[in-house]
């Protein structure tokens, strides 16, 4: 007997989109990348993450209720050489073997119009934990919609690059991180 006022209370959440399901779109790993720079000894220099996932529940008229995870393999880091690239999984960098992913958690989405966003949440790196707010633009032809944007963090905030790597005189605090994460199923802007 009880159960159908419960039932009723669902369809009215659902009839007034309290109860909103978003759509999950599905990342298209193979046309994505995550890029991040930093400055050593004042030249720039450029690596990649090479394997990622993305969970992105949005519909882009409903941003309010929609939610982003992403989930890095820290050892998928690579400058492009194979000596730097096994420094990279190393304690003093990212630490792979201890800390197998870096994760963002988005706690709120919030459009500024014309396919531009805002998403905060927290960026988990190296058992350090610290808010983001990341501007993303998403742009959408043919059935793919593309998500991009980029955002800078300290890296000594999460731990990377530390020991003799901490002097920020040989690599600077600030890396740049850059992304773009094709994906399919995303309603239309």
């Amino acid at each position: 007997m009880k159960t159908i006022p419960i039932l009723a209370l669902f369809a009215a959440l659902v009839l007034t989109g309290v109860a909103r399901a978003q759509p999950v779109a599905t990342l298209l790993p193979a046309q994505s990348e995550i890029v991040f720079t930093s400055q050593q000894m004042g030249v720039p220099v450029e690596g990649r993450f090479t394997r990622f996932d993305a969970r992105i529940a949005l519909d882009p008229r409903h941003p309010e209720t929609g939610s982003v995870v992403l989930r890095i393999d820290t050892g998928s880091a690579t400058l492009g050489l194979p000596e730097t690239d096994a420094e990279l999984a190393k304690p003093d960098w990212f630490g792979s073997a201890r800390f197998a992913q870096a994760t963002f958690q988005s706690s709120a989405v919030k459009s500024l119009g014309g396919g531009r966003f805002e998403v905060s949440g927290k960026l988990a790196i190296k058992g350090s934990v610290h808010d983001l707010l990341v501007p993303v633009l998403v742009t959408q032809a043919g059935g793919t919609s593309v998500a991009s944007g980029s955002f800078t963090i300290k890296r000594l905030d999460y731990k990377v690059g530390v020991g003799e790597w901490a002097d920020t005189s040989l690599v600077a605090n600030d890396v740049q991180v850059r992304f773009k994460l094709a994906l399919s199923g995303l309603p239309p802007l």
